[in-house]
């Protein structure tokens, strides 16, 4: 008895947001991985997209990261699920479009972004990612790729 009360007050504390499936369209792309949608109410939201890191917009492969997710979702209706809230106050989510498609997934099976393991528990984003890498497909290309992380970090040096 006392259990199921202390697993009802865990649920019940549980942001609702992480359990939500929220439709909206997309209206703007930041860069790769940061889309804008408009929700009801027309009220503007920024996403940034769970489990993936893109090139920064300076950045080789950056413009081409921004370009693919601006082709695959701008001007559709996405769901989305919140996971979390960054420390720019932007909503995480997990994105999906076109029957199912996964935001994310698309990315990184296409070369175009890094998988985020240190946010990450998807072990299959990290088979993708491999896949790209062993394909030459995006940024792969490049002989020495860096990811955004260690751009940010070289960038805050300078």
């Amino acid at each position: 008895m006392i259990l199921n009360r202390i697993v009802f007050l865990i649920i019940l504390s549980f942001p609702t947001f992480l359990f939500s499936q929220i439709k909206a369209k997309v209206i703007g792309i930041k860069d790769g991985d940061t889309i804008v949608v408009l929700l009801d109410g027309d009220q503007q939201k920024t996403l940034r997209l769970a489990e993936v890191d893109c090139p920064e917009s300076g950045q080789p492969f950056g413009k081409n990261s921004k370009q693919f997710t601006s082709n695959e979702v701008f001007g559709k209706f996405i769901t989305y699920f919140p996971t979390d809230i960054d420390r720019y106050g932007r909503t995480i989510a997990k994105i999906y479009y076109d029957n199912e498609k996964y935001l994310s997934e698309e990315i990184i099976k296409n070369g175009l972004g890094w998988w985020y393991f240190y946010f990450s528990k998807s072990e299959s984003l990290g088979t993708m990612q491999k896949e790209a890498e062993n394909k030459k497909l995006g940024l792969w290309i490049d002989a020495k790729p860096i990811s955004p992380w260690e751009w940010r970090k070289i960038s805050r040096e300078r």
